[in-house]
């Protein structure tokens, strides 16, 4: 039996649709280079195809690492070419885009060097580990006038857009507590480890800097408000993990691994307070050691006239609450906003999840290449900036116990 075919967009929604696949037509003419081999980049990847992109190169930690990982990565009548260095990397006329995916340190250093050499960036999150550099970033991104993308890629979800037009609009009233978490598991285990526990590589923050980035970037974003200050507090769960090889992957398990350990002084779970420039009071727990947890980007917005409650894990749905009542709202159902059928790629039902999120920011950032104008909510180094400066209020505020003001 066929699926049920997804409802009829109204005019305004179509011309919307119409655009963006004239727009997404000329984004096969974009062509892309990745560096950095490691999970995300394997995100990346599948991004640049799935927008209609052309992935040209890899640069990875070796050029024998390169040399492997382009073999895999390069398809019938789409080669992938192995780079020696980021100066061959750069130097190569056939790549507009230059996709960063590599441990958080080295972040600045490459996205200024690309942008100087006039190539457009998607850098990981953190832009930058402290928001001195990320600054320079945003400047080098102005004089470059090239697009300079980060990927908040919890923006693309459909509803996530359907949420912020509503909340806009002021269907919602004044916001009265911003609340929510976002859990993991990943960092249970003892025994895991890598870059990211290591605040040479990864930066002095862990948990907060690489997923509480996310919770705050959403619920600003959604809401219109902008966190002013902060009150902190961290926790280390487990004293030490495994240094360099000695340590299990993202995704391994089994026996206990022996070899030499490291003191671990990146946070694996924090608590916050915050206050919004209108008044409101929000507060979220970061965590990468909460059992059964993958990936729980969980927020609820209590409004004057209404909540709403969006988790990540289950991203086809919406709950919105009223005094007297409360319903589901799911993807795709009739009135919604003309994002989020701009969005919505698959009929109700047949569920988008983080893969669509990412495939649907770098179609983004490649319209913003070939056309010159940015797409709705099309998160960008300012954006980075921004995240870079709760880190820092966040690292100081947790080191002093006080409230602390976002720069």
């Amino acid at each position: 039996m066929a699926p049920p075919a997804p409802p009829s967009p109204d005019p305004a929604t179509a011309r919307v649709r119409s655009a963006t696949a004239q727009v997404r037509s000329a984004t096969a003419q974009v062509r892309s280079a990745i560096v950095g081999a490691g999970m995300i980049a394997e995100v990346h990847r599948r991004s640049v195809r799935t927008a209609g992109g052309r992935l040209t190169g890899v640069l990875a930690s070796t050029p024998e690492r390169s040399t492997q990982v382009a073999a895999d990565w390069s398809a019938p009548g789409q080669p992938v070419a192995a780079y020696g260095d980021f100066d061959d990397l750069l130097a190569d006329a056939d790549v507009d885009v230059v996709h960063i995916c590599t441990p958080n340190r080295t972040h600045a250093a490459y996205a200024e060097r690309a942008l100087a050499a006039g190539k457009h960036v998607v850098c990981e999150k953190p832009l930058a580990t402290g928001a001195a550099d990320a600054e320079r970033l945003v400047a080098a991104a102005e004089r470059a006038g090239t697009v300079a993308a980060v990927p908040f890629v919890y923006r693309y979800h459909p509803l996530v857009r359907e949420l912020r037009s509503r909340a806009l609009a002021g269907e919602f009233g004044n916001w009265q507590l911003l609340h929510g978490s976002y859990l993991q598991d990943w960092m249970l285990d003892p025994d895991a480890s890598g870059w990211r526990v290591d605040p040479g590589a990864g930066g002095d923050s862990r948990a907060f800097a690489d997923i509480g980035s996310h919770w705050c970037d959403l619920v600003e974003w959604v809401t219109g408000e902008r966190f002013t200050e902060l009150t902190a507090h961290r926790t280390v769960t487990v004293p030490d993990r495994p240094s360099g090889t000695d340590a299990k992957s993202f995704a391994s398990s089994g026996s206990s691994v022996e070899g030499e350990r490291s003191t671990v002084t990146t946070e694996d779970a924090a608590a916050l307070l915050l206050r919004t420039e209108s008044g409101a009071l929000a507060s979220t727990v970061v965590s990468q050691v909460s059992a059964g947890r993958k990936n729980r980007l969980w927020f609820e917005l209590d409004g004057s006239a209404g909540s709403a409650v969006f988790d990540q894990e289950n991203p086809d749905t919406l709950w919105l609450g009223g005094e007297d009542s409360s319903r589901i709202l799911h993807r795709g159902a009739g009135g919604t906003s003309p994002e989020q059928q701009r969005l919505n790629v698959v009929p109700p039902g047949h569920p988008q999840g983080y893969v669509d999120c990412f495939a649907a920011f770098v179609a983004d950032v490649y319209a913003a290449v070939t056309t010159g104008e940015t797409p709705e909510g099309l998160p960008l180094f300012t954006d980075g900036l921004r995240s870079a400066r709760l880190v820092d209020a966040f690292l100081t505020s947790s080191a002093n116990g006080t409230w602390t003001k976002v720069n």
